[in-house]
């Protein structure tokens, strides 16, 4: 291939890469604005441009050789390239503007995220923002999304990562529950009682803590399971038990007073601890619509908020009621 030569299949890579991404060339079609066929006939040509082929193609599915798998990355690296560079006017705009779009799993957009976004947009009238609500892990670059939040001990690499708050997890129970069982001073002391777990895995009804030193593991149990956090806090609101929550979920039912927090002098070390991270795709420039917005959360998390949303609650349990 000559020197000037990649200059006329650079449309070929760009519907290679989103081929690829989508694992379909109807869906990358769709995105691109071509029929499915021009969008195969582009793939052979640069195919034959190259000399090899990128594709194999069956009846059910689409996968990469491996000259594809590297074809891929290389095209990954101009389309971001090419973003970019359309991108440069708005690093020397003196206001940032445009529409962020942000994802973030469904709790944490609506306690932490929904409160915060509010106050960006009156501080930035002229950045919108669109909030999307998946508890799903978003591919940024795949699915066109400027900033995702994810919640885990470990970030994906390639993708930049900041941390914006760490993830505690804590037990509560409606202060009426508490007073009307036994006592609970250890974890041991849970096999007494009903417990609200998660229940989307075996260890899930496993719980284990740290006290200094000291670790414990009980098995708990209990007449309601849900894998959705603000239902577990409303059951323990109802009286159903003891529930296993993020305390940023609990913190307002906290404050309120309409649950206790249980055992708040050991860790709970459940299985999705971690930290909240926005992650968002490698550049030598962060546009200043995107910047701004990380900036707002960051300093928002690392100030009051943040410490309160993840503070432990002094609220202790009752005594236990006597006859």
């Amino acid at each position: 291939m000559g020197t000037n030569s990649f200059l006329k299949v650079l449309p070929e890579m760009v519907t290679f890469l989103r081929v690829a991404e989508l694992g379909s060339f109807s869906a990358a079609a769709d995105l691109l604005g071509m029929t499915p066929s021009a969008a195969s006939r582009q793939v052979k040509r640069l195919e034959k441009e190259i000399g090899v082929q990128l594709l194999q193609r069956t009846t059910r599915q689409l996968r990469l050789t491996e000259p594809g798998t590297e074809a891929f990355a290389r095209c990954r690296e101009l389309v971001l390239a090419a973003q970019g560079t359309m991108e440069i006017g708005q690093q020397y705009a003196k206001k940032p503007s445009g529409r962020v779009r942000i994802s973030a799993p469904r709790a944490f957009a609506r306690r932490v995220l929904h409160p915060l976004i509010l106050s960006f947009l009156a501080r930035y009238p002229e950045v919108d923002v669109q909030l999307i609500v998946e508890d799903r892990d978003i591919d940024p670059i795949q699915e066109g999304v400027d900033l995702v939040v994810r919640l885990t001990p470990n970030p994906p690499e390639g993708l930049v990562a900041r941390r914006l708050m760490m993830v505690e997890h804590i037990l509560v129970a409606s202060p009426g529950y508490l007073a009307s069982g036994a006592a609970i001073h250890h974890p041991r002391d849970l096999g007494a009682h009903r417990c609200i777990s998660l229940g989307e895995h075996e260890r899930d009804n496993r719980w284990r803590f740290k006290r200094g030193d000291e670790e414990a593991e009980i098995v708990v149990q209990g007449r309601y399971i849900a894998n959705h956090t603000e239902i577990r806090l409303d059951a323990a609101r109802s009286g159903l038990g003891v529930a296993c929550l993020q305390m940023f979920v609990a913190q307002q039912a906290l404050d309120e007073g309409s649950v206790t927090r249980v055992l708040p002098e050991w860790e709970f070390q459940g299985n999705y601890r971690g930290h909240a991270w926005i992650l968002y795709p490698p550049s030598r420039f962060t546009v200043p619509k995107c910047q701004v917005l990380i900036d707002h959360l960051l300093d928002a998390l690392a100030t009051g908020r943040g410490k309160k949303l993840n503070a432990s609650s002094t609220r202790r349990a009752p005594p236990r009621a006597t006859n």
